[in-house]
């Protein structure tokens, strides 16, 4: 992942990364609905894709890890299906690209997409120590993080329904979207840059989004949105309103920024602007789709704006925040089922 529209790179602080949490902002008393977040369920899910290593494309860690999550998301009783291309990355490599799908409350025609990328960046291409330029990444939180947060709603939800409490009829249909080919853009080291070299997946899968077809009926979809999670598990995270989500989607970035609020998290999700970037999003906002993006910002790490670890070998499961994946996850319940 991905970059800052050249325009807000002066955003970036000439300070070093700060080890202590922020100062927080004073929460109102929680007014929780739904189902609570279990974030030691999604810790385990994060590590699980850790343990098969780096995630990149067309490595055999790739590929079964992407049977994994399909096996989970079938397990925690979503329907599946995949949508496979081959799509021709920045250094004319082809990259054997499988999105996953995963649908909650199929039938339902009002959709809600919740997305993240589950491929591995090739590279810690941003790295303090330059022999690691070339070295693979773990991608703990750049990767894994999005999608164990995903999961882990997959199962309470369904749990939830199961056992008689807060029922799918509630809920607008929702689809687990797992983007592939994120990660693959142009490394620093090339001395290059391409802004279309990133998310290759979601592009894919914006060019066709008319033609996605999800449950039995005939009838079309309506999209009432989505909400892309990106390194949603960093250590002293904080997620401010990012800028192409502003200018395509402030009503979504709103009403998820005040379920925030509610659910006891505002320190996590500030008011305030955190810059426009590159990310799955961008393609589906080009689309016609409204979609956010909730993805930290640093503004006090000089080396990474996206955090310490962000593409670094330092992505790995030392660094996840069980707090954060709660505050991520436990804020999407509440703008759920709200």
């Amino acid at each position: 992942m991905n970059r800052f529209f050249p325009i807000f790179l002066l955003l970036l602080c000439l300070t070093a990364c700060k080890s202590n949490t922020p100062a927080t902002v004073a929460e109102d008393e929680p007014q929780l609905v739904g189902p609570t977040f279990d974030a030691d369920s999604a810790m385990a899910y994060c590590a699980a894709q850790c343990d098969f290593g780096p995630r990149t494309m067309n490595s055999e860690a790739h590929e079964k890890c992407g049977e994994w999550i399909i096996k989970k998301f079938k397990e925690l009783g979503c329907d599946v299906k995949t949508q496979k291309a081959d799509l021709k990355a920045w250094d004319g490599t082809t990259l054997h690209s499988t999105n996953i799908i995963a649908s909650i409350n199929a039938e339902a025609r009002e959709r809600l997409i919740i997305c993240a990328h589950w491929d591995s960046r090739p590279w810690a291409d941003n790295d303090p120590d330059s022999t690691n330029w070339h070295t693979p990444v773990v991608a703990a939180n750049d990767g894994a993080s999005g999608v164990a947060v995903m999961l882990e709603l997959a199962r309470i939800i369904n749990i939830s329904d199961t056992i008689g409490g807060d029922t799918l009829s509630t809920l607008p249909g929702i689809d687990f979207v797992c983007f592939d080919a994120e990660d693959y853009g142009v490394p620093q080291w090339s001395n290059g840059s391409d802004d279309n070299s990133w998310a290759l997946g979601a592009q894919h899968f914006a060019q066709h989004l008319g033609g996605l077809k999800i449950g039995s009926s005939a009838e079309p979809v309506t999209w009432m949105g989505a909400i892309l999670l990106d390194m949603v598990g960093g250590q002293n995270a904080r997620f401010y309103q990012e800028g192409f989500s502003m200018h395509y989607a402030a009503d979504l970035v709103s009403a998820v920024w005040q379920a925030a609020r509610q659910a006891g998290y505002a320190s996590y999700f500030p008011q305030e602007a955190g810059g426009a970037i590159t990310d799955d999003h961008k393609p589906l906002n080009e689309a016609g789709l409204p979609a956010i993006d909730i993805i930290p910002y640093y503004p006090d790490c000089k080396q990474s704006s996206f955090g310490p670890t962000w593409h670094t070998i330092n992505d790995d499961m030392k660094h996840i925040d069980k707090n954060t994946l709660k505050a991520v996850g436990q804020t999407l319940i509440q703008y759920l089922y709200r």
